[in-house]
């Protein structure tokens, strides 16, 4: 067996031509290559029109706080507030862009305003790091998505809710193993999802909570020499209270990433679950639900096909979402406390997730407002046997131990003797404890789920940004 003789690469043959840009951030006598400039930005440009706004409302706090502390003079304020509403208002709408040769939304933020105000505008950036402005930003927008997220969560609760009262009084074959256990109802079914949707709300708040620190004047990590109100800007900005700590609020960066994305795979698992189920009573082996006809597709070969795929895709959707918090976890794994550039990434997986999470939820109401519920789905003979501990209890209240009345009930099933007109069970359920059949306390849900949005504060967020946003 001889040896594989490789050519080497000929020292003749130039490496690709690189040419340089200058950057905002850089000394004069620096230059960085292009093919370097291409792969360290990334997405950064294309993701960092969605911080726009969160941008603009950062800087409105800082030049208030500014001028407090002697940085800017009164009339400078005014300026820059006057102008900063102007490009928030344009952030509003398709007219804000991040210009060619513009590295991100802080640089073209800074950009118009020095264009219109001179020397004004470069005051901004005092006290600041680029550091903390993503992270303002990333904080500002990670609360308002979170807010939406809630806002379609309780829209979808609404809709679950509404059916489980609709179809209380309609039974359903409860399943174990997927094999018939116990009986259960349309009642139970939908409501289930919709109180899991109240667990997925407290971690959501848990996350909220997370962006709701702020680390405006962290600057690099380390703070500042000027004597800046931190207090002040939090107040400003509506935040529940600061990262004291400014190291801390640096290392804050993945950990709200991942704290949303967390909350986010909560909520996903519960709709790729309600997702499942839909799948299968949909199908004619269940049939205890109907998509409309413009909910499904056809085959290219079977003509009688009518395919869930509105199902099946809300399934893989949000499978593929509960997978992001892993992600985050592999981008940070052992970096040491400060700023790395590996943390440009969590952008990436971020941004996309909410859109993704917003659309599935949007899309189940839908599918769940218009499906057909079957009734007097157990009245056929074959669901007999979901009523065996019922005929067991039965005979508990007659006095009989319940082993005993256990091993008879077992015993006629055993024998064959547990069908038949004549020895068919009752399907007269007395269910009435709290979360049963007959009592579904779809009331204290809703308490429940009003007592956790009610966590939130969202008010105070509003006014926050209405009196920054005054001209």
């Amino acid at each position: 067996m001889g040896f594989v003789v490789r050519a080497a690469r000929p020292s003749m043959v130039p490496y690709p031509k690189t040419t340089y840009i200058l950057k905002l951030w850089q000394k004069e006598n620096t230059v960085i290559s292009e093919k370097i400039e291409r792969f360290t930005v990334g997405r950064d440009v294309e993701l960092d029109l969605h911080l726009a706004e969160f941008d603009v409302l950062g800087n409105l706090a800082h030049a208030i706080m500014l001028e407090s502390i002697g940085l800017l003079t009164a009339d400078e304020l005014a300026d820059l507030q006057t102008e900063l509403i102007a490009i928030y208002k344009k952030t509003q709408t398709s007219e804000f862009i991040i210009e060619e040769g513009v590295e991100d939304v802080h640089s073209q933020v800074e950009l118009l305003l020095t264009r219109k105000l001179g020397d004004t505008g470069k005051k901004i950036h005092s006290g600041r790091s680029r550091n903390d402005q993503v992270l303002v930003d990333l904080k500002l927008y990670v609360r308002d998505r979170l807010t939406q997220v809630v806002q379609a969560t309780e829209k979808l609760f609404n809709v679950l809710q509404s059916r489980a009262e609709q179809h209380k009084n309609d039974l359903l074959p409860g399943y174990t193993h997927l094999q018939i256990a116990m009986p259960s109802s349309f009642g139970l079914w939908f409501g289930a999802y919709a109180e899991g949707l109240i667990d997925d709300v407290v971690q959501l708040n848990a996350a909220y909570r997370l962006a709701n620190r702020n680390p405006l004047g962290s600057g690099a990590g380390y703070g500042s020499s000027f004597p800046l109100n931190r207090t002040m800007t939090t107040e400003l900005l509506g935040f529940e209270g600061l990262h004291y700590n400014v190291v801390y609020a640096q290392m804050s960066r993945g950990r709200t990433e991942q704290a949303a994305l967390t909350a986010l795979a909560s909520l996903a698992a519960t709709v790729s679950r309600l997702a499942m189920d839909v799948c299968l009573y949909n199908s004619q082996n269940f049939g205890f639900i109907v998509l409309p006809d413009a909910f499904t597709t056809g085959s290219s070969i079977m003509p009688h096909k009518k395919n869930p795929d509105v199902a099946e895709l809300l399934r893989a959707k949000t499978n593929r979402l509960k997978a992001l918090p892993m992600e985050v976890t592999l981008v940070l794994s052992n970096l040491p406390s400060g700023y790395h550039r590996d943390m440009q990434l969590l952008k990436e997986i971020l941004m996309p997730a909410f859109d993704e999470m917003l659309d599935c939820l949007d899309v189940a109401a839908f599918m769940l407002e218009n499906m057909e519920v079957k009734t007097n789905l157990l009245d056929e003979s074959r669901y007999d046997l979901l009523f065996s501990v019922e005929r067991v209890n039965e005979l508990v209240m007659q006095g009989v131990p319940f082993r005993d009345a256990y091993r008879q009930v077992g015993k006629e099933i055993g024998e064959g003797n547990y069908s038949g007109d004549e020895l068919r069970p009752s399907r007269d359920l007395k269910h009435t404890h709290e979360g049963s059949i007959g009592n579904l306390n779809l009331e204290e849900i809703y308490q429940r789920m009003d007592n956790e949005l009610a966590r939130f504060e969202f008010d105070k967020v509003e006014k926050a940004f209405q009196n920054l946003l005054k001209a």
